[in-house]
């Protein structure tokens, strides 16, 4: 291959022209002749059974056509697949329109069918439901208690798995240790909120059903329709028009959409349904919702011995596709960067009256890396160190990899200690300790917060995976010498159009521009898995890489046919095919795109065409890792934290366009600095979500964010040809410890030593009203 011309290149968003002149499509700006459009009627109960549902009144409203409850589906529609299934997993059936129960609030009742969407709104209000309340819990360290309420009668008690495992001697690890330091962790729950809710539309039509989504895996869409409705696959279409996010809250399939589909095929009509904000708070999956304890056995000089992490899981009041899955994935990851030769981790997963959690931005990778980070700062407090200095002395070498961790991770390749010093460089630590010494001396609280922490990427090798993990990719070289590619993936915002792009034009000698990509169509693209995981560059991109490969081969014999020289002669540059040292001995990529197509000059033997496909299945997960570092003031008045600087240096292997890298970095972290300071799922005892809109649930805004000081070094994986290891979600990984540690580490001289995200100014100032100062 050529050296490259545009991988490593910050090549401008080729997506970005039809998104800021409106041009876009999403699904709600789709509508065919005859749409009905879909309102869900929602629970406003957190758990209740159903006595009486009445919809006589909205089926005489102007316009409606039709109210679906429990009963017209029973029977009728399949249990949904699950993606992620533990042994032991006990899944009770969750119908697309409650029967019996309500479980939670947002819990879908009735679906009204109208012409208009405001005569199903107008309707569904009208809908009498007779509800008799039923005890809540919440809690979901209460809900494994002994007598608690049951969120599924049919269950004996709210357990829905556990999952443990060890490795090394613990006992021995704890018996020798100088200290053993605790901790309790809670990683609340969070809306994922994306910037378009979710929404549908379902055409049933000729037999066969095309069903528009706003998804991360339409492939994935296609196979759980199949399953629930019990079509062949072959009669259904799914089409990912521009998504406005996912960020995990829409890889799998969801009622919802179920009953768009169902509804379509009933009537005859296509239906449209389209998620309001309010509704998107209360019924699209959470993310996090974890509670840890921990205990890290440390020797005198600060090395790390052994660690036991047990937790709890709030899965819920029922199981999505990936519900199951975060928790584990958190395991995983519950010794990070460091070498502990000893490890155990326990999990249960616990289901409560609330919506169910699932894949958010990082799903489970966050959680892991916040308690052993966490566990890092405590363990230099107790032991007088520095949290930098104990970092160092525990990391794995560049030497040890790849280094299997306690959980059974492979971890291919690292330079930890490098990423460190250059975010130390960046910060200037020790400038940064004088500074904070005399602000101290006047009263004020700086403080700083280290978070190293690596993370699993590359979602997709099969073999390790609960289900498939290759991805697809193709690349075609049409007659006029433009250049198709094709991938299995679902870009949703992340830049993929012009990263394969990037990726074709340097193996065909073309520039990005003269690339076309095409996803998020199963009538187009044969088959994939989508978007998530971190796995667009380093799954996706490897394919469509693999396959650029071999259509550059084969151009490279036609050229040589077409010139009369040897293949091995021939060399790629500029959308020409020349033979090495005389460049006007050429011919473009349009001539050799003609010749194959037209099939009457080839070489002996060769298939007419200028194409090829692969399907990349890596062979394992790949683990970039990264150093962030928060500056913070907090204001011993209010409470109040402000984020003066935010150091990040990531490794994330080979950077196909670094100004993409910087985009995904900035979003990450943004997201993971509010889970530390704002942002919050909140129900109370009986239920009832008290965050359900944008007025409550507080999301960041530019202002309150510094600007991000981002560097980056290159340690490639021998995982993927491209030597890229993903960087979609390393920002929510490492961003939250550092703010909480730097907060923390502010708050020392008051003896406060964990608080609990978020750290909103209420939280902060109630914990400094219940200390004395440390004298200066």
């Amino acid at each position: 291959m050529p050296a490259p011309r545009f991988v490593g290149s910050a090549v401008k968003r080729l997506e970005d022209p039809r998104l800021i002149r409106g041009q876009a499509q999403y699904v709600d700006d789709l509508a065919f002749p005859g749409t009905l459009h879909a309102v869900v009627l929602r629970s406003p109960h957190s758990h209740a059974r159903l006595t009486h549902v009445d919809v006589s009144d909205a089926l005489k409203q102007p316009g409606v056509l039709a109210v679906l409850t429990g009963k017209d589906v029973a029977g009728k529609v399949r249990p949904k697949p699950l993606m992620i299934s533990p042994p032991g997993l006990r899944y009770p059936l969750h119908p697309p329109l409650a029967q019996d129960e309500v479980r939670f609030v947002g819990d879908p009742v009735a679906l009204v069918l109208a012409v208009e969407k405001y005569q199903c709104r107008d309707a569904a209000d009208l809908i009498r439901v007779d509800y008799e309340p039923l005890d809540v819990v919440t809690d979901p360290e209460a809900a494994l208690l002994p007598g608690a309420p049951r969120v599924h009668q049919g269950l004996s008690d709210n357990l829905a798995y556990e999952h443990s495992w060890k490795t090394g001697d613990l006992d021995a690890a704890f018996a020798k240790a100088e200290r053993v330091v605790k901790g309790r962790f809670v990683n609340q729950r969070l809306a994922p909120l994306p910037l378009e809710p979710r929404g549908c539309l379902a055409l049933f039509q000729g037999g066969a059903l095309t069903f528009w989504t706003s998804t991360q895996m339409p492939h994935r869409a296609k196979s759980m329709l199949a399953e629930t409705l019990d079509l062949p696959e072959h009669q259904i279409r799914v089409i990912a028009p521009e998504v406005g996010g996912g960020f995990g809250c829409k890889v799998g399939l969801y009622d919802e959409e179920v009953l768009a589909a169902f509804a379509a095929i009933k009537l005859g009509r296509p239906v449209k349904w389209i998620e309001a904000r309010s509704e998107s708070m209360a019924a699209t999956t959470h993310g996090r919702g974890q509670i840890h304890g921990a205990e890290l056995a440390v020797a005198h000089d600060g090395t790390f011995l052994g660690l036991r992490v047990s937790g709890v899981a709030d899965l819920g009041a029922c199981l999505e596709a990936f519900t199951a899955g975060p928790p584990l994935l958190c395991g995983r990851l519950i010794t990070g960067a460091y070498r502990i030769p000893a490890a155990s981790y326990a999990l249960r997963g616990a289901f409560t009256n609330k919506t169910p959690t699932a894949a958010y931005r990082g799903a489970g990778r966050p959680e892991g890396s916040f308690i052993i980070e966490r566990m890092a700062d405590l363990a230099a407090a107790e032991l007088g160190l520095d949290p930098v200095e104990i970092r160092k002395k525990n990391f794995i070498r560049p030497e040890d990899f790849p280094y299997k961790t306690p959980s059974g991770l492979t971890y291919d390749s690292g330079r930890y200690a490098v990423t460190l010093d250059r975010a130390l460089e960046l910060l200037d630590y020790p400038k940064f300790r004088s500074e904070q010494a005399r602000a101290r001396q006047e009263g004020r609280y700086l403080g700083v917060g280290f978070s190293t922490f690596v993370e699993t990427a590359s979602t997709g090798p099969s073999a390790k995976m609960a289900f498939q993990g290759h991805e697809y990719g193709a690349v075609r070289v049409e007659p006029s010498g433009r250049v198709t590619a094709l991938t299995g993936t679902s870009p949703h915002g992340q830049g993929g159009e012009t990263t394969f792009a990037q990726i074709v034009a340097d193996a065909l000698g073309v520039t990005p521009d003269d690339v076309t990509v095409l996803h998020g169509d199963t009538a187009i693209i044969p088959t994939g898995f989508g978007t998530g995981g971190s796995r667009g560059a380093s799954v996706g991109g490897a394919a469509i890489h693999m396959a650029a490969g071999r259509v550059r081969e084969k151009a490279q014999r036609i050229a040589a046919h077409l010139l009369e020289a040897a293949p091995e002669d021939i060399a790629v540059a500029d959308g020409k095919f020349h033979v090495k040292g005389l460049a006007d001995r050429a011919v473009t990529l349009r001539e050799v795109a003609h010749a194959a197509h037209r099939a009457a000059n080839l070489p002996p033997g060769m298939e007419p065409g200028l194409d090829a496909s692969h399907i990349f299945d890596p062979p394992d997960f790949t683990i970039p890792f990264g150093v962030y570092i928060a500056v913070v003031e907090v204001l011993r008045e209010t409470g109040e934290v402000r984020l003066l600087r935010f150091i990040g240096v990531d490794d994330v292997g080979t950077v196909i366009n670094p100004m993409l890298l910087k985009g995904q970095l900035h979003g990450g972290i943004a997201q993971g600095i509010a889970q530390a300071l704002w942002e919050e799922i909140v129900y109370d005892e009986a239920g009832q979500l008290l965050s359900g809109s944008l007025m409550e649930y507080a999301a960041p805004k530019a202002a309150d964010l510094p600007m991000f000081e981002l560097d980056h070094t290159v340690t490639p994986t021998p995982h993927n040809p491209l030597g890229a290891k993903g960087v979609g979600e390393a920002g929510c990984v490492g961003a939250p410890q550092a703010v909480v540690n730097a907060v923390l580490d502010a708050l020392a001289p008051l003896g406060i030593k964990s608080l609990d995200m978020p750290l909103r100014p209420e939280k902060i100032w109630r914990a400094i009203r219940g200390t004395t100062p440390t004298p200066r």
